[in-house]
């Protein structure tokens, strides 16, 4: 069974010093393409490096959490990029963009403001340059479909992707209706994510996409919580290797075979990231 991460960090630091090992993996897992988002402009150069190395995809972005070390000019910085690998078949989207309202200072002047400018200007990169969007919505979904609203007005639909999704079923539908795949990972494996759980179940399948958020993010099997991290445990090591145990959950609470949801997130995965279709041909090594 081939599967898709739409969204691994390989050049996280826990990941990185070994990424190509960890890559090869979870492509012994049956894990046939990862989506590496860059999150700052610092790694944007490696992420790209990586998806050539391991035969994946990129996107090019500002992550919310890296705004506050961010200037305008890396928003240019960002522009200059995507319009020098505008039609390089490997970048698949603007990401990891949005915002993150859990983070106590982000919430607050300036920093609340600050987020929302650079998701601003990151949607209206990605209209100009015709990309998807794979978007980091944390306690902060309405938010961000009112920005989608407004950048999209008289413009094509939106494509991409809502990753960790963790809203409500009503909030699912509203991103469907835009245009978006929701991307479920490592938080559907607890018992007591009782609302994602149900989501999971009752989503439409063709809206689902699988992912791991990898090194972030573990399956209940990886997580240790802190007070076991105190007293001397590790804390588990999330990898894309971790997929298609994650899937399996999800195919068992939809009462589906993991082949059938294989084939399902797959298929989603190259709607809502189109390039990835051409790369999973069995053509030409690009």
């Amino acid at each position: 069974m081939p599967w898709i991460d739409t969204h691994c960090h390989l050049d996280a630091p826990e990941l990185a010093g070994d990424a190509l090992q960890v890559r090869q993996r979870a492509r012994a897992a049956g894990v046939v393409h990862c989506v590496i988002p860059a999150v700052e402009i610092a790694n944007l150069d490696a992420v790209r490096t990586l998806a050539h190395a391991g035969g994946d995809s990129y996107c090019l972005g500002i992550h919310p959490l890296c705004v506050a070390r961010a200037g305008d000019g890396d928003l240019a910085a960002l522009d200059q990029q995507l319009a020098a690998h505008r039609d390089a078949p490997r970048l698949v989207a603007v990401g990891e963009i949005g915002l993150d309202y859990f983070v106590p200072a982000l919430c607050v002047s300036p920093l609340r403001e600050r987020q929302e400018h650079f998701l601003r200007e990151q949607l209206q990169l990605a209209r100009k340059y015709d990309l998807p969007v794979v978007l980091h919505v944390r306690r902060s979904v309405d938010r961000v479909l009112k920005a989608l609203r407004d950048a999209g007005r008289g413009g094509k639909p939106w494509t991409g992707i809502a990753h960790a999704f963790n809203g409500s079923a009503v909030q699912a539908q509203e991103f469907i209706k835009l245009g978006f795949k929701l991307g479920f990972g490592g938080a559907v494996t607890f018992d007591r994510a009782l609302q994602l759980r149900r989501l999971a179940q009752i989503l439409p399948l063709e809206a689902l996409v699988m992912e791991t958020d990898a090194p972030d993010i573990p399956p209940h099997w990886i997580y240790t919580t802190a007070q076991s991290r105190s007293l001397g445990t590790p804390q588990g090591r999330n990898e894309p290797a971790e997929l298609p145990r994650i899937a399996a959950v999800v195919a068992d609470l939809r009462g589906i075979a993991l082949e059938a949801l294989a084939d399902a997130t797959a298929r989603n995965a190259c709607q809502a990231l189109p390039r990835l279709a051409e790369l999973l041909s069995p053509k030409k090594p690009l």
